[in-house]
């Protein structure tokens, strides 16, 4: 399992949520979930991304987690593959918390799961792949058009995947992160 970033990943959800439910049994102080005001609690910038509020939650993650991670992982070093993940997953769960304070009223949202991390291998895998260079670079799109196209496309699968609950923007920025990097295939080993 050490060898597998994607089987790693998997471990850390289920200790992290394990830890969590210690956490709340002994009813200490201790937070999982980013929300503003971020600066109040910087590690969950961290914890956010591994952590997941049920457990039907955590193996919707696994399982999409598994049908990418595990593909993705053979073109990739396990330090890119587990720094995409975090940053992806950290600036998904910025992006949510940010621009809903910036849409609502009230004290914002909290954020917690792995989904805007996932949503980035998954982008990565969508437009890193050679069917998607073929066709990206006989299409004659510029740089900015292609950028539109990710947009729509990340939109749509948002819209797809919207449900009560759903972190929608973090989705929608995980997928776009992971489309843009897949496009200039940021995670192939140099």
């Amino acid at each position: 399992m050490s060898r597998s970033p994607t089987l790693t990943l998997v471990a850390a959800f289920v200790v992290v949520f394990a830890l969590q439910r210690v956490v709340a049994l002994l009813q200490v102080p201790l937070t999982f979930a980013l929300a503003p005001p971020v600066g109040a609690r910087p590690w969950t910038l961290v914890t956010s991304v591994y952590a997941h509020l049920s457990v039907g939650h955590l193996l919707a993650n696994v399982a999409v987690l598994l049908l990418v991670g595990l593909y993705l992982e053979r073109q990739t070093s396990r330090l890119r593959f587990h720094a995409f993940f975090l940053v992806t997953g950290a600036l998904s769960g910025l992006a949510e918390v940010w621009i809903s304070g910036l849409l609502g009223p009230g004290p914002g949202v909290a954020v917690l799961g792995a989904s805007g991390g996932i949503a980035g291998l998954v982008g990565y895998v969508l437009a890193g792949n050679r069917m998607s260079d073929t066709l990206l670079d006989r299409t004659p799109l510029s740089p900015r058009a292609q950028l539109g196209v990710f947009v729509v496309v990340a939109g749509a699968v948002t819209v797809v995947t919207a449900g009560p609950g759903v972190a929608l923007i973090a989705h929608f920025t995980g997928l776009l992160i992971g489309l843009a990097a897949g496009r200039l295939h940021l995670l192939r080993p140099s």
